[in-house]
């Protein structure tokens, strides 16, 4: 048995395994379409819910930060008997619905249903990293990949076998493949390597299976490896892994020690093994957990967090997006990340509030203004702040140094109090508070949408207020 990997396909089909040919039954981008076919029943529903909301638990407190970061960003969470098992599926609209079936979960158990989300995420992360055509396109790439993060999946979760279901296993074994390949080896009398350094990269694994004679190919049972030729919705994959990496990337910054050991699991296992996949480590600036200067020169983590921050913040109909190729470019010339709007939408009104009581590294303000002008459909609104609020434009002198007040500014924005008469009349999407954090503590209206920059050796106390909001600090020194 497989998984229904379909987050290879942009727009694909549930099957029928059941009906000769594989007879598609239901769109999986139609969100009704899926929970209403065949529905499983009530109690069985519930179960699987119970168990999947379980090991996505488990994945946020012990096994996997990166599976935890990637489901948080698959708002829709869908059980259906239109597909056989489960699946994280780029639908093309810029979403990845999660689609599992309750009876296959159910059967499964905790255990087994945290090895199967484990595996769907862990193609996501492949799909990022090994994005190159010809290796989608290769059917032994697909058994390294399946062999790969299975072994992965293994040991992170402690395991010592597959989950079984009526005595079978679920997916890919990557020991019998192993044994397979060294059978197959000696026959040829060539020397095969051992398991753990067979296992050792991704493209190891892929390597190995190359000096077959005769290497194993994939059962055709999921949609991509039916009908191959069906494009993937390459941006929403990219976009949803990126984010989730760099989520991780900030935990292990942060001294998550789950979080950094298994990112650099993760970056030993790709890191190298294709151009493709050390750009990505290298524009995430990853390399600082190994205590290197990533390639593209210095990594300022505070911008890639604001970047990231704002773009949730500020989503389609309510955000804006990262350009793939043109922040690509960007990013491989040396400049920084930019954001842009996706759709049709109102303009968003975000207010950046520069405490000058405090001291701010040079360039911050130069930094933000750069990045807020080069986002189209935005209307920014600057503020200086000590304790009163003064309005001001980029590139204007500012003026400050007296006693700090957070909740000057939050009356201001939330239209309580006015400055020169005039009373703020914006309903702001986002609010970003620049400052050392040493000012009487404040809840706003709407704390979802603040976030805070504190500077070195200043106070994060919205990090863990009682409201918590989001908070990162700004420092010189990061890399």
């Amino acid at each position: 048995m497989t998984f229904d990997r379909a987050a290879d396909v942009a727009s694909a089909l549930a099957l029928d395994a059941k009906t000769a040919g594989h007879r598609p039954v239901v769109d999986l981008t139609d969100r009704r379409a899926l929970e209403s076919w065949r529905p499983a029943a009530p109690g069985v529903v519930a179960e699987a819910r119970r168990l999947k909301e379980a090991a996505l638990l488990d994945f946020g407190l012990t096994d996997s930060v990166v599976a935890s970061w990637i489901y948080a960003k698959c708002h829709h969470q869908i059980p259906t008997t239109a597909v056989a098992t489960a699946a994280v599926v780029a639908s093309g609209d810029g979403t990845c619905p999660l689609l599992y079936n309750p009876d296959f979960f159910v059967q499964l158990g905790l255990e087994g249903v945290k090895f199967v989300l484990f595996h769907e995420s862990r193609h996501l992360v492949h799909r990022h990293l090994f994005a190159d055509q010809e290796l989608r396109e290769d059917p032994v790439f697909t058994i390294a990949a399946e062999v790969s993060i299975n072994h992965v999946a293994l040991v992170r979760l402690g395991r010592t076998s597959l989950p079984l279901i009526d005595g079978e296993p679920v997916g890919v074994d990557p020991y019998a493949i192993h044994e397979s390949y060294v059978a197959d080896l000696e026959e040829q009398g060539l020397a095969p390597l051992g398991y753990d350094d067979f296992v050792e990269t991704d493209m190891s694994v892929f390597a190995e299976l190359k000096r077959m004679r005769r290497p194993p190919v994939p059962a055709a049972s999921c949609v991509h490896l039916i009908d191959p030729g069906m494009a993937g919705d390459q941006e929403t994959i990219d976009e949803t892994v990126s984010s989730a990496l760099l989520n991780a990337l900030l935990a292990a910054r942060r001294g998550h020690p789950g979080a950094e050991q298994e990112l650099l699991d993760l970056m030993d296992r790709t890191d190298g093994t294709s151009e493709r996949a050390s750009r990505v480590w290298g524009r995430l600036g990853a390399g600082a957990l190994r205590g290197e200067t990533a390639r593209t020169g210095q990594v300022d983590w505070w911008q890639r967090w604001l970047v990231d921050v704002l773009a949730s913040k500020l989503r389609e109909g309510e955000r804006l997006v990262y350009p793939k190729k043109r922040g690509a470019l960007l990013a491989a010339l040396g400049h920084d990340p930019m954001l842009s709007r996706r759709g049709p939408v109102r303009e968003k009104v975000l207010v950046i509030a520069y405490d000058t009581s405090g001291s701010m590294p040079d360039g911050v303000v130069s930094w933000l203004t750069e990045l807020v002008g080069a986002i189209d459909g935005v209307e920014a609104h600057w503020l200086s702040f000590d304790g009163v609020v003064m309005p001001f434009k980029p590139g204007e002198r500012v003026y400050g140094g007296g006693g700090t007040s957070f909740q000057a500014v939050a009356d201001y924005v939330e239209g309580r109090t006015a400055v020169n008469g005039a009373y703020f009349d914006e309903i702001p999407d986002a609010v970003v508070m620049l400052t050392d954090g040493y000012a009487p503590h404040l809840t706003p209206a709407e704390p979802d949408k603040w976030i805070w920059l504190i500077t070195q050796g200043g106070d994060d106390w919205p990090d863990h207020h009682s409201t918590p909001m989001a908070c990162h600090r700004v420092t010189t020194g990061d890399r």
